[in-house]
This record gives structure tokens, sequence and C-alpha cells, in this order.
């Protein structure tokens, strides 16, 4: 038997890393090249350059090529049999953008396979420094945007978004206006993903959806450049952009200048390449009604969603699995650490203390409810700790276990809320995908299940994006003919239900939730008073 191979090449924040499946969906090969390490010609830390302002932040467009030289090297020296590689696909950090220069696009197509790619292209940006997703510096331009399109909930009506520094489209009107001979001398505006697609089509991939919902430029329901967002950006802007396709799409064979220097088969198929956040999706493999919480130093929840209300906190995405839908992502920035503090201070520093004061104290916590915004919160924009007793009257202090109660459900609360917000529903069948640190803490996921009322599974996220690319390298194969992404994926391994919801866990979170959102309107308004 033959076996097929789908080799999901990955532009990250510090390294490039590629995974190898089989048919089976099994990793055979995987590869990667840590850009400070491998690459110290450069001169980054983390992957990207800090300017003097702090709030510029770039990485060096030919690092990224020379990284797929060595990755692919590599990989080659492994023993990997690129020509049964049969498609590839990837993803690369939102936001980012790649400025071609002139003429880029016939280098594409002429590279000659004995020299690297990194030599082949040294001439060929007109910005040899990319704006990554880090960078702050565009704040004027956000405004701009915001005030062109009718305000910030306009903006996210139309493109998902209220206005960001670090999306594309901000970035691109800076650079226009800073840099304007670089820009007149661009051909083509890629993101990072559609950069990396490019090298490997021999000429320029198109931005897919899911990816291009990042950019404050695209109508997330025309799933075509917004004329309002382009027109406020930079003129001609369409033609620098290229049409944007299905995330699902075939773009072509890979160039000849990969069959001829690594040995790829002439008939491996380059799938539209997509965002980090979006390859993650389809690495958890959520379905509809899902959500996934990844509970980490910053707590970021993804929803799969068929009727999105884009808001001003929080980001909506076409879908990248199933062309008709959308995704959300939230982040919240008080995360692990502010757990971590209330278990420190009202659980002895013990995590089984911890787990205990959740078990012995009521769903629902007699009513007290917490917010714990340690530092500048995201979602809502508010600092601070605030605590309210069961007749919503702010108190200075709870007791140890209930307090440790009111950071769990106060913190659970609120990601239920704002997923809510952006559309979410609970519908029968909706599971809860627990990933992250505090994932392996069943007490905690016991509060998660209840809060959601809907069963908790864990899931090893440990390669979410790399495995996403490679799943939808597979998808990509077949999505013309009908086939969809669930069943494409169906012999990946099933994740581990850990926790259902309490028989009375709807009755008591539906009631605190309409006391909650009450409550943290009060917060923000004292906070902004």
């Amino acid at each position: 038997m033959k076996l097929c191979l789908y080799s999901a090449p990955l532009h990250v924040f510090l390294k490039l890393k590629a995974v190898v499946i089989d048919g089976e969906l099994r990793v055979v090969h995987q590869s990667g090249v840590q850009f400070d390490a491998e690459l110290p010609e450069f001169r980054t830390q983390g992957g990207v350059h800090i300017h003097t302002d702090r709030l510029t932040v770039t990485s060096p467009v030919l690092m990224w090529v020379k990284a797929l030289d060595l990755l692919l090297d590599k990989m080659k020296r492994a023993g990997l049999d690129f020509s049964r590689v049969r498609a590839l696909s990837g993803s690369g950090q939102q936001h980012g953008s790649v400025f071609w220069r002139r003429g880029a696009s016939e280098t594409l197509k002429h590279l000659d396979p004995d020299q690297d790619l990194h030599q082949l292209l040294q001439d060929s940006f007109s910005v040899s420094d990319s704006p990554v997703w880090m960078d702050s510096s565009s704040t004027q331009q956000c405004e701009d945007l915001q005030a062109a399109a009718g305000g910030a909930l306009r903006l996210a009506e139309i493109t998902g978004s209220r206005a960001y520094e670090r999306f594309t489209g901000n970035q691109i009107a800076k650079l226009r206006q800073t840099r304007a001979e670089e820009f007149q001398d661009t051909e083509r505006i890629s993101l990072v993903s559609s950069f990396a697609a490019s090298l490997f089509l021999g000429g320029y991939a198109a931005i897919d959806y899911s990816d291009g919902s990042g950019m404050n430029l695209l109508d997330i329901r025309t799933r075509n450049w917004s004329e309002i967002c382009l027109q406020a950006t930079a003129p001609h802007l369409d033609q620098l952009l290229g049409a944007p396709l299905p995330s699902t799409s075939v773009l072509g064979p890979v160039s000849s200048y990969f069959v001829h220097r690594y040995g790829f088969s002439e008939s491996c198929s380059v799938v539209a390449f997509t965002g980090d956040n979006p390859a993650s999706l389809a690495g958890m493999r959520l379905q509809p009604g899902d959500v996934a919480v990844s509970l980490g130093t910053s707590d970021t929840v993804f929803l799969w969603l068929q009727q999105p209300r884009p808001a001003l906190e929080g980001h909506v995405f076409c879908n990248p699995v199933e062309q008709q839908e959308y995704m959300a992502l939230l982040c919240f920035k008080n995360g692990s650490l502010t757990r971590e503090r209330v278990r420190n201070e009202c659980a002895g520093a013990s995590w089984e203390l911890f787990s205990a004061a959740l078990r012995d104290t009521p769903l629902g916590n007699h009513g007290n409810i917490g917010f714990y915004f340690e530092t500048m919160e995201i979602t809502p924009p508010v600092i601070g700790v605030h605590r309210f007793d069961s007749a919503d009257c702010e108190v200075s202090s709870l007791s140890p276990q209930v307090e440790v109660r009111a950071v769990v459900e106060g913190q659970f609360l609120s990601r239920r809320l704002h997923a809510e917000r952006l559309g979410y529903s609970i519908i029968p069948g909706t599971r809860v995908l627990a990933t992250g640190g505090a994932s392996s803490n069943k007490e905690i996921l016991q509060v998660l299940s209840d809060v959601f009322n809907a069963p908790v599974y864990t899931i090893d996220l440990s390669d979410s994006t790399c495995l996403g690319s490679a799943y939808r390298a597979l998808h990509g194969l077949v999505a013309e003919s009908g086939a969809s992404f669930v069943d494409v994926v169906k012999k990946a391994p099933e994740p581990r239900l850990v926790a259902t919801p309490h028989p009375k866990a709807k009755e008591v979170y539906d009631e605190l939730l309409k006391r909650y959102v009450q409550l943290e309107e009060r917060v923000v308004q004292k906070s902004h008073s």
C-alpha cells in the first residue's frame, strides 16, 4: 500500500515547523527551525525586532525564507521521501504582512533549483522588515479607519472586529503614509500565510477568507474586500491584495523548483494556507456548537459560530473548514496567574486545597460573584478586583473557600457571557474542549462544565496549529467533491470526557449570568468614571 503524506509547513512566532501525517492521520515526521538560535545573523529576539519606540515590532522577511531552506534541507537529510507528499498546506502568524517588490512575480516563476530560496529572493521584497502581530504603532490609522466606516461597531459588523493596531489594513495604511517610496515599489501584499504559500506555488497565492478576516479589510459576510475599508486604507489596494479565496481551495501544483530540488511530485497540491488561530481550530477539530477554552497565562476561547454578532470585543473570522460558517476568538488576559494568586492567598499555595474549596462550596457560591482583573483586561477593558454578595452589594473580602470559587466561577461566567454576545449558543451536542495548564485540574473543569451546562473534554494541543494545517491539506484534496472536514478527520484521536454538568447547573448559572451581566456593567462604568 502506498503511504499518503500531507505536509504542513508552518510559520509561527518563534520558529518554523513542519509535521507530516499519513492517510491514517498519524504523525510520521516532524522538523523545526528556531529563528533566534539557528539564524543568529538576523539578530532577532523571540523571532522579532522591537524598535526603539517600543511600539513598532517587525520580523525580517528573508529570515522566514532562509528558515524554509533550512527546514526542507533538514527533512531531506532525515530521509523524508517528498515524492510521496500528495498535498501541503500551512499557517502563519495572523495579521503580519509581506510586501513584494515590482518584478517579484517573475522571479518566483523562474527559480533556479540549484540555489537556495533566500539567495534567489533577496531582492524581491520592497519592505525588508515585515510588521507582525505584536506591533501597536498604528493607532492613528485605526482611528481613521473607524471614522471612515462609521464607527467602531460598524467596522466590527463589516470586518468582524473593531480596528486593532496589529490588524493588517492599519499596518498597510501606516506604511503607505510613512514609507511612500517603498509602498510605491510594491507589486503585491501578502499575509504571512499567503506569502509562505506563494513560495511553494511559484507565484502569488491568494489570501484565504479565514486569515483575511484578521485584516480589518474583508467583509466577512460577502467574503470580499470591503470597498469602504479599501478606500480608507490605500488607493488600488484590491489590485495589491488580489481576490480572496475559500480556505479549502487548491491553489495549484507545487512549483517546479521544489520538484527538482527536493523531489516533490509534480502532482503535489498546494492547499490555501491560513492563519495560526484558524489552523488551531482545525487542529482541535471543533464542530458546530463547540467551544474550546485554552486555560493558560491568558485564557483564549475559540467558538464555532453559525450566526455571528460581531461586537467591540473579540474577533469573528470566516470559518477555515466550513465555507458558509464562522469562528470567533476571545482573549482574556487575566487567566492562570490570577487563579494562582488566589490559590496562594486562599489555599496555602496548594492546588489540592484549591480543589477541595471548589468541591466544598455549592454551585452558585451562595450568590457571591467576583471580578478579578489584576492587569488591564482585554474583554472587557477594565482593571481592578471587585466582589459582590448575594444582594449585589460590593464587599471588601470573601471567606477563603468562597473566594476560590468566586474567581473560577467569575472567569467562566465572563467567558460564557462574551461568547454569547458574539452569537454563541449552547445547542444539543455542544462540547467544551479544554486545553492548557489548568485543564489537568478536574475541579476547575467541573465548574467549567457547570457554567456552560455542557460536557467538558480534554485534548492534547501541543501541535494543534501544525496538525490543523496537515488536516486541512488532506481536506483540500477532497473538499470540492463535497466531503466534510469532520469526515476527513474522523480517524484522529478522540478527546477525553472529564466532566459533565450537574443536573441543577442550568438553573443556577442562567440566573447567575443575568446578575453577572449587570454587575460587569457596574464595574466597567465605575472604572471609567
